[in-house]
């Protein structure tokens, strides 16, 4: 997977169905974690890149044969679609991995799945119904019917960009909108691979762009276009309310998929060699890089030590290095500045008074080369008030806090401003039902963890974000509803009442 710096592969953007470069003729840098280095020049777009794509966009929607394509051809597109992701999966997952450095075993399985959403939406897309109103006044007619938006701009996240995007796009496009996306400037390189099957599958030009570049350049202009009618983002919180605050100016829908500081919770009862690979997914599963990441491992104080003697010793044996190989279990950080940041926090942590138990420093193990590899981390002596347990890390980092009973790990869970995901371990039936019911948070795990689907609503509460991903309930977010009043009255009433 090494790329030689004189042969990086060079990409272009797309819009209204014509590979260009950007208005600049600027490009930048997309570094492979895993050595450090860069691989690929990425177009450096900018306002004008983004007000193209916009029209492009806009004109797509508004004339050519996308607006003439009924609900089921939209569906044959979407399922023809997730054909070729099918038949091209484990490329799309190689550029993944040399791109943000996640293991191949991981996404070579996730892209894959991916091509559920598009079968999944692609089904749906005509089976979106309106509704006859018996309505009280007489002699009238009402029927309601649900129509597309218009452009929606997707902002995407480094972390698993295809992933990200097909929970945005399919539903999007079996709505009838049309599309204008733009990748992290760290992991654009995926996003514009998966154009080539975009083309292929023979959306119209112009139903879906690619813009990539920076978010000051790129990202703002799109936000605020008045020709854009929504916004998808998933991202970190602090930008996520940037993008609201701007939308908000244009009255712009919005669905926002935000940070998470989720609690996993082990009472004494669980299963605690299932509890102990639940926790371990939960944090060093994709390097910790995972909105829904367990950072936080609630543990009930009667088995503590050794429930956390277990873990430690477990997550001694993860193997790091190469992300191709299929023995990798945890990887590098995406980028450098992430990788900084989560170092940051290691010192955080210790300055709190956090004991490290495992890791707490930059990896120098050999396999690890000149990547940026933080080693998997785990903090014992941890208050929930401490900002090792409030803020989010995204990196292999996980804080241990002990609990008494079931009101204590229900207020220690619910006490962080985010509200995405939560973990539960025990075997007594009450008790899985009554944490489901009290913590706060869009999704919780009973014995499981990182567990998503097409079929299942997936979203946050308080500062995890706004709206749903997933599901069927999931199309409404791109679509308005029309009411249609027919009256069959032969007289016009009095014209100066309401009727």
């Amino acid at each position: 997977m090494d790329t030689p710096a004189n042969t990086l592969t060079k990409y272009q953007m797309v819009i209204g169905g014509e590979w260009v470069n950007a208005a600049s003729g600027a490009y930048f840098e997309s570094d492979n974690p895993y050595l450090g280095q860069p691989w690929a020049l990425i177009p450096r777009g900018n306002a004008q890149d983004a007000d193209r794509a916009v029209q492009a966009a806009r004109r797509a929607f508004t004339s050519g044969e996308w607006p003439t394509y009924n609900a089921s051809k939209r569906g044959a597109l979407l399922r023809k679609l997730g054909d070729l992701i099918t038949e091209k999966s484990k490329f799309l997952a190689e550029i993944e991995v040399r791109d943000n450095g996640k293991l191949y075993a991981e996404m070579s399985a996730q892209t894959a799945y991916m091509a559920q959403w598009y079968y999944y939406f692609g089904g749906l897309a005509d089976k979106i119904e309106g509704a006859v109103i018996p309505i009280d006044k007489p002699d009238t007619f009402n029927f309601t019917r649900h129509e597309p938006l218009g452009v929606i701009a997707m902002i995407i996240p480094w972390n698993s960009p295809l992933l990200l995007i097909a929970w945005k796009l399919a539903p999007a496009l079996a709505a009838g909108n049309t599309v204008v996306i733009k990748p992290s400037e760290y992991t654009s390189a995926s996003a514009l691979e998966f154009m080539k099957l975009i083309e292929a599958a023979g959306f119209p030009p112009g139903v879906v762009n690619v813009v990539t570049g920076f978010g000051a350049d790129v990202g703002t202009p799109l936000v605020e276009h008045p020709l854009v009618a929504k916004v998808a983002f998933t991202g970190s919180d602090a930008t996520g309310t940037k993008i609201y605050e701007a939308a908000a100016r244009g009255l712009k829908k919005v669905s926002m998929e935000l940070g998470g500081k989720s609690p996993n919770i082990v009472f004494d009862d669980a299963h605690l060699d299932n509890a102990v690979k639940g926790v371990i997914s939960g944090i060093f599963a994709a390097t910790g890089q995972t909105c829904i990441a367990g950072s936080r491992l609630l543990v009930q104080q009667s088995i503590h030590d050794q429930f956390v003697e277990k873990l430690v010793a477990f997550a001694k044996t993860a193997r790091m290095g190469d992300p191709m190989s299929l023995d990798t279990q945890v990887g590098p950080v995406t980028n450098k500045p992430q990788f900084e940041k989560i170092l940051k926090y290691l010192d955080i942590a210790k300055g709190e008074g956090a004991q490290t138990l495992l890791g707490g420093a930059k990896a120098t193990r050999p396999e690890c080369g000149n990547g940026w590899f933080v080693e998997p981390t785990i903090f014992g002596g941890v208050k929930n008030s401490m900002r090792i347990a409030q803020e989010e890390v995204f990196g292999p980092v996980l804080s241990v806090i002990p609990f008494k009973d079931e009101a204590e790990a229900i207020a220690i869970g619910n006490d962080v401003v985010f509200g995405l995901a939560a973990g539960v371990w025990t075997q007594n039936m009450r008790r899985a039902f009554l944490m489901s019911e009290k913590l706060q948070a869009g999704t919780v795990w009973v014995n499981t963890y990182r567990a998503v689907s097409y079929m299942s609503p997936f979203g946050g509460y308080k500062r995890s974000g706004l709206g749903r991903e997933s599901g069927q309930d999931m199309i409404y977010e791109y679509l308005q509803t029309k009411s249609v009043w027919i009256s069959t009255a032969t007289e016009v009433l009095n014209p100066f009442v309401i009727r």
